[in-house]
């Protein structure tokens, strides 16, 4: 069964995901960034070329051949180049979450994302899936 993730409290939600992807890639876990438009994945794209700082995470859009060989692929579609790590830019539970071992939510520290944060929260509970959260204002 699909085991999920909430990081709360994110000042910059594409920056939180960056880190988790680097996180990932460190571990050999494959990750795919869903996004909701070509416009959100235009600047994950470009931020993962400067992410960390030093360097750069390798990743494509999930319509380039290659996608299925990249550790970080992001894409706004229902093309899946692996099942491993879904991490969703979203506001709602996507229908296809079960499809991957693992799902991470980031949520940001704002009121509004904060409550459809908690939507999504209870959606998972209360349908059994294992869940862990991360609170990322105590960790800074």
């Amino acid at each position: 069964m699909t085991k999920v993730d909430f990081y709360t409290g994110s000042d910059d939600k594409l920056r939180t995901a960056c880190q988790l992807s680097q996180k990932a890639m460190q571990n050999n876990i494959r990750v795919f960034l869903h996004v909701p438009d070509e416009i959100t994945a235009d600047k994950l794209d470009k931020l993962l070329w400067q992410f960390p700082a030093t360097a750069f995470l390798p990743h494509c859009h999930s319509h380039v051949a290659n996608a299925v060989t990249m550790p970080i692929v992001i894409g706004h579609d229902e093309t899946f180049p692996h099942s491993e790590l879904l991490i969703s830019l979203h506001t709602v539970c996507l229908p296809f979450f079960s499809r991957f071992e693992r799902v991470i939510e980031i949520v940001h520290a704002d009121a509004e994302d904060a409550k459809l944060g908690r939507e999504r929260y209870g959606f998972y509970r209360d349908r059994g899936y294992e869940m862990r959260h991360f609170d990322l204002r105590q960790s800074a």
